[in-house]
């Protein structure tokens, strides 16, 4: 036994560390852990729970009573804020929401990730541990009915209200992951706050996208000022930025800044050397607990959350409407907080306007405003906006009202996901209405339009395809996208460049008129996705499968109106593997990018597997492209995509950076021709063990009704109604 240093080199059968990884080994591999996540071996509940049930069961009132009670009773382990917790929650709840962005769908409150690493323990988040831990008692409380992620936004309406406040609703319907979310993509850097998420540091558009935060451990734009040094003209860029890929215009950021900074303080009375570190990083005895502090009393008038240090209105612990008068009347002049953070502080604030001190009875303090609120007065733009609010109070209580309940929503989905009583009856466009449809379709009626939409004179491909691409824009990570609604006919997604415009147009134009010759009227939604339906039975049946593959209506039709162009853009497909199609050459690989469109669409390895081989068969490549088309009874619903890619008296040959020759090795014969996309499923252990699963002469049948359970998922993604 090696006895250096007093220990036994036992090897764990676990091992937790990550240098036996196999992307320690090869960086370079194809990571597919993002589509495994959050298996149901993570959970902790039993396989049949059903978080809707249990939420029907809370009794709502109560809840929103004891989280009012909670506000006002001050725990002598971290001290309230003029005695009131509002302040505290209301943040807990702005940043579990406010790292939702438009572009992928991904972060957002919808999953109480705020608990677990990275978010738990990033510098912006410091202090929300105290939050989170306050509110236990009532989560052990009411237990299943109740996640983690809805009790956030509801401890945060429940604080505004609280302090007289009207919130505009509240929803359920989140439901909690149980272990870190290893999909989203925070930032590429490797510390705190790094700077390298800017094309052209100058230009604050350059921002990488997908990302919305301006640095990494923030939840939107830093409160210094640009990489800390303050400028509120450029720190303007930043919020306008940030704030548009939070779905935000700029009066809902006018309204969002003075509303979330009405109430509640800075904290930063302290040296921020004292602090320890943050909860992932903690000692075991600390439990959980990060930013322990050592200077003084380590909470109450000592706490160091963000460095700037003092409160922005007059009464923090009420609702008010000072923050305005206080920006626009008062000349502001750039200082150093205790921590040594950069704030902007009131010249010649008169006493009257100066807060009390959270904790020290009779002291009055300086109101102080981040480089972000400056922005509020200083941009032409903004400060149009905030003279606005500051002389119709009511309006901007409207603004934000909405802003805030959009902001802690937003990531939810449509309002077919909504629960509880306090669900606003009003549609908002940013949920992505739909009318219902007052029909339902007989087993007959659906095999007589199944005969319609096969003799239109729209080939199977066609039919396909557009079912296909009517259905892959919808995001699991925000809900939005899919067939539902059939705005694959509006702008701007007709038009898209990945839908084929042209022939998307003539297969939407033979629909139509299959739809007006109808005695009983359908959606050209369900006509959509029957016809693709349709074809790919059929495909099965030629192929000599005698299967059917189901089909659900229901699905109703938006209009132009009740479109948001301007965020629907963002849902834009630039790449998909499944048919064989990448806008142009990205410095993301195309197998990556595969990667990336499966786990929002919520799709598995497997069914990754088993779709991209079923669409290849099928000849639904983009543009009739014959890469990866690896059979030759195209339109037949064979694994003969598979048999061909595992066959070895094939070799595969390089000929530019996205296109690979298969050939003959007998006679040297280019039998077929191949994307990344395709060589990968043979290439990557993982997947060719999938491949080769379905290339087994004894799993051919299996290929079919394993491919039609995917199709019919992505068909069904959206219908939320179903589940």
């Amino acid at each position: 036994m090696d006895t250096t240093n007093g220990k036994c080199p036992f090897h764990l059968g676990a091992n937790t560390e990550t240098h036996n990884s196999v992307m320690n080994w090869w960086p370079n591999a194809l990571n597919l852990d993002i589509l495994h996540q959050h298996d149901i071996k993570t959970k902790p509940t039993d396989v049949n729970f059903n978080y809707k049930e249990e939420f029907k069961k809370l009794d709502l009132d109560a809840l929103k009573t004891d989280l009012k009670k909670l506000m006002t009773e001050s725990q002598d382990w971290w001290p309230a804020d003029w005695g009131h917790y509002g302040g505290l929650m209301i943040r807990m709840a702005w940043h579990a929401a406010g790292t939702y962005r438009v572009t992928d769908g991904r972060g957002g409150a919808n999953t109480g990730n705020q608990r677990f690493a990275p978010l738990s323990s990033w510098p912006d988040n410091a202090n929300l541990d105290k939050a989170r831990r306050l509110l236990w008692p009532i989560k052990k409380k009411y237990g299943n009915k109740i996640s983690w992620a809805d009790l956030y936004v509801l401890a945060g309406n429940m604080a505004y209200e609280s302090m007289g406040f009207k919130t505009f609703g509240f929803a359920g319907g989140r439901e909690d992951i149980w272990h870190p979310e290893t999909d989203i993509n925070w930032g590429s850097e490797k510390e705190w706050l790094g700077k390298s998420r800017y094309t052209d540091s100058s230009n604050r558009n350059s921002l990488e996208n997908p990302l919305a935060a301006v640095q990494m451990g923030l939840i939107y734009v830093n409160p210094e000022g640009v990489d800390g040094n303050p400028d509120p003209l450029r720190t303007a860029q930043d919020v306008r930025t940030t704030f548009l890929r939070m779905a935000m215009n700029d009066e809902e950021t006018v309204a969002l800044t003075a509303g979330g900074h009405t109430v509640g303080k800075a904290h930063g009375n302290g040296d921020p050397s004292k602090l320890g570190a943050n909860p992932e990083g903690g000692e075991i005895y600390e439990q959980g607990f990060g930013w322990m502090n050592t200077g003084g009393k380590g909470n109450a008038e000592d706490t160091l959350t963000s460095g700037l240090e003092g409160a922005w209105t007059t009464t923090p612990d009420k609702w008010n409407h000072i923050y305005f008068h206080l920006l626009l009347n008062y000349e502001w002049e750039s200082k150093k907080s205790p921590a040594g953070a950069w704030q902007w502080e009131p010249v010649n604030c008169k006493e009257e306007d100066k807060p009390f001190d959270a904790h020290i009875k009779g002291v009055r303090r300086n109101p102080i405003m981040t480089d972000a609120d400056m922005a509020m007065k200083m941009d032409p733009e903004y400060r149009k906006i905030s003279e606005r609010f500051y002389k119709d109070p009511e309006y901007f209580e409207e603004t934000f009202a909405r802003a805030w309940f959009k902001l802690t929503h937003r990531d939810l989905g449509p309002k077919t996901r909504y629960w509880g009583a306090d669900v606003p009856k009003e549609d908002l466009i940013w949920q992505d209405p739909i009318p219902s449809v007052d029909y339902t379709l007989s087993e007959t009626e659906i095999e007589d339009l199944k005969g319609k939409l096969l003799n239109s004179g729209l080939t199977s491909a066609e039919l396909i395809t557009t079912a296909w691409d009517s259905a892959r824009t919808f995001r699991c990570s925000d809900y939005r996208g899919g067939a539902n609604g059939a705005r694959i006919r509006l702008e701007p997604q007709i038009n898209w460049e990945g839908n084929e415009p042209e022939k998307l147009k003539k297969a939407l134009k033979k629909l139509e008129e299959i739809q007006s010759s109808l005695k009983k009227k359908v959606s050209i939604a369900d006509l959509i996705v029957l016809g693709g339906t349709a074809a790919v039975e059929k495909a099965a049946n030629d192929a000599g499968y005698k299967v059917k593959v189901p089909f659900a209506s229901g699905r109703g039709d938006a209009t132009q109106e009740m479109t948001d162009i301007e965020s629907f853009r963002y849902l834009e497909p630039i790449y998909d593997g499944y048919r064989n199609w990448l806008k142009k050459n990205y410095s993301v690989k195309a197998e990556e990018l595969l990667i990336d469109r499966t786990q929002l669409m919520g799709l598995t390895a497997p069914e990754m597997t088993v779709l991209t081989g079923g669409m290849r068969v099928l000849g639904a490549n983009y543009n009739g492209s014959k890469h990866g088309v690896f059979t030759d009874k195209v339109g037949l619903l064979t694994n003969d995509f598979f048999v061909n890619l595992t066959d070895m008296n094939y070799k595969w040959q390089p000929v530019e950076e996205n296109l690979y020759y298969i050939v003959d090795r007998k006679n040297g014969e280019t039998k077929w021709t191949a994307s990344r996309v395709d060589l990968i499923f043979g290439s990557n252990s993982i997947l060719r063990a999938y491949s080769e699963f379905y290339a087994q002469d004894d799993n051919k049948e299996k290929f079919v009704q394993d491919f039609i359970n995917a199709w019919t998922k992505v068909m069904n993604a959206d219908r939320f109604d179903l589940k």
